[in-house]
């Protein structure tokens, strides 16, 4: 079998050495830092423990595949993996609080139309019904297979269904997530709810295609899940796997260079000046990165190319240390909703620190687990939010100011909240930016069909044999449950080759 050299210790390209490595062949991950898991870490300081990038796992059967395919030891024995319920708790500006259960579609609609009125609830889970056709016309092409050559076809047509308008008595469709707000949700609330799942992933519902309607669907459908002792530990066990797969980890390795040999990928070049050989190369990096290793664009034009994914907002994180206890039947997840949706909304899609930042929709972490505290008379919290990337944040108190709102928000959710801070960290997409090397510390969102492919990203393969994309900057986007899907996708590939027609 092949030497396959990877850059990046993520949770793709991880997902990627270990599939690979148990067909045969010998894998090196190389990562410029000195730990794996990518966006996935860990902040620890005074006994207090913080996930810094995805906190909840959506979609947990990815990684049950990965490890069933990949050991004898199901993902459910390496890991502590528990369902959150109630999935979340939802605060809106008019003071409006409901839960929402987990993975129930019949309790959803009847907690929304006690919380928000008759009629409210049916019309969230009659958009969930459309939004599960959506699904099930999208699900394999954007998750499940190599982005398709005539990409362009995903592009073409949204699979959000159209939906009946009585006065006009005939159906229309909606291209964006705004236009089912507008005609099918109506409620300011349902508005907020729908605009939540979208920011969750750095979108702004405004000229996001209506077919991101499958993001709340999936929540509804397979359920918020939470791993015990954080996310972090996910990243963990998918590492130890490796491991056990005899894969070689080269921590504090900079790639500087894919090395080209013939129009193929032959290895990498590292920063200390050593070349490695490699039968495949897969790269787990963002295009801009991806760019300066080659000096190519790596993309035909009959492909997706890199530049064709829209540009992405980061993430903004607040982490509290509280004393006090975590007070019984608190939710996991809270997300309180923004005042003023517009002035988010336009914030978000602004350079950042070029505008006056308005509070944003903010989700509150509030796991229960005594891994992530001293001891039962403390809590640690954190505070997200989206926010522009780039370098602003730097400047100035742009961040601190910022950070401030997203500690207001959670007030109305932790009690007491103010009197019971001993100290906060807050982290801006620069801090992502520091811990991945995307440049900007922007934050992928998955691949969305419709829209002229403009949330379509760059295929796993390129045009030269030999080098994979993988990861979050590559089909089918970000997020745990698609990032294990591309190492699905990319350990097919190369172990299959042309025959591969996609995961099972």
């Amino acid at each position: 079998m092949g030497r396959i050299a990877v850059i990046g210790a993520g949770m793709g390209a991880m997902a990627a050495a270990a599939r690979l490595a148990i067909a045969g062949h010998r894998v090196t991950v190389y990562e410029r830092t000195e730990t794996y898991g990518g966006a996935v870490a860990r902040y620890e300081r005074d006994g207090f423990a913080f996930d810094t990038g995805p906190g909840l796992l959506p979609l947990p059967a990815v990684y049950r595949d990965l490890f069933l395919k990949t050991g004898k030891q199901p993902l459910e024995k390496c890991v502590d993996l528990v369902q959150v319920d109630p999935a979340s708790r939802h605060v809106f500006p008019d003071g409006t609080d409901v839960l929402l259960p987990n993975a129930s579609r019949a309790g959803a609609v009847g907690a929304l139309n006690t919380a928000l009125g008759s009629g409210a609830g049916d019309r969230w889970g009659d958009f969930l019904v459309r939004a599960r056709e959506a699904w099930d016309r999208t699900r394999r092409p954007l998750l499940e297979e190599p982005l398709w050559s005539d990409w362009q076809v995903l592009g073409e047509r949204e699979p959000y269904p159209a939906v009946p308008h009585r006065r006009l008595l005939r159906t229309r469709r909606a291209s964006t997530l705004d236009e089912i707000a507008a005609w099918e949700l109506r409620d300011p609330r349902l508005v907020a709810l729908l605009d939540g799942h979208a920011l969750a992933h750095g979108l702004d519902p405004r000229n996001t295609p209506a077919s991101a309607a499958v993001l709340p669907y999936m929540e509804h459908a397979f359920g918020t899940w939470y791993v015990r002792g954080g996310i972090r530990e996910l990243a963990r066990a998918v590492y130890e796997r490796c491991l056990a797969r005899r894969v070689e980890f080269v921590f504090g390795a900079e790639v500087t260079g894919i090395v080209e040999k013939d129009g193929r990928a032959t290895g990498l070049e590292l920063a200390d000046g050593t070349v490695t050989e490699a039968d495949h190369v897969v790269a787990g990096v963002d295009p801009v990165r991806l760019r300066g290793l080659t000096g190519h664009v790596l993309q035909d034009d009959g492909d997706v190319r890199p530049d064709r994914v829209s540009p992405c907002p980061g993430r903004f994180t607040v982490l509290l240390a509280l004393r006090g206890r975590h007070e019984p039947g608190a939710a996991h997840r809270t997300v309180v909703h923004a005042p003023d949706r517009t002035a988010e909304l336009d914030h978000l899609s602004r350079p950042a620190g070029t505008s006056e930042p308005a509070r944003p929709t903010v989700t509150v972490l509030r796991p229960d687990d005594p891994a992530l505290r001293p001891d039962d008379a403390h809590e640690s919290v954190v505070l997200s939010a989206a926010a522009p990337a780039g370098a602003g944040w730097a400047s100035g108190d742009t961040a601190e100011r910022f950070a401030d709102l997203l500690v207001a928000a959670a007030e109305a959710t932790v009690p007491r909240l103010r009197e019971r801070l001993l100290w906060r960290e807050v982290r801006t997409p620069g801090h992502s930016a520091q811990e991945t090397g995307v440049d900007s510390g922007a934050v992928p969102p998955p691949a969305l069909a419709a829209a002229d492919g403009r949330f379509l990203h760059p295929a796993n393969t390129t045009r030269f044999p030999g080098l994979y994309l993988v990861g979050g900057w590559a089909h089918p986007g970000g997020g745990l449950p698609h990032a294990g899907m591309s190492g699905a996708l990319v350990a097919g590939l190369i172990v299959e080759g042309q025959d591969f027609r996609g995961s099972q």
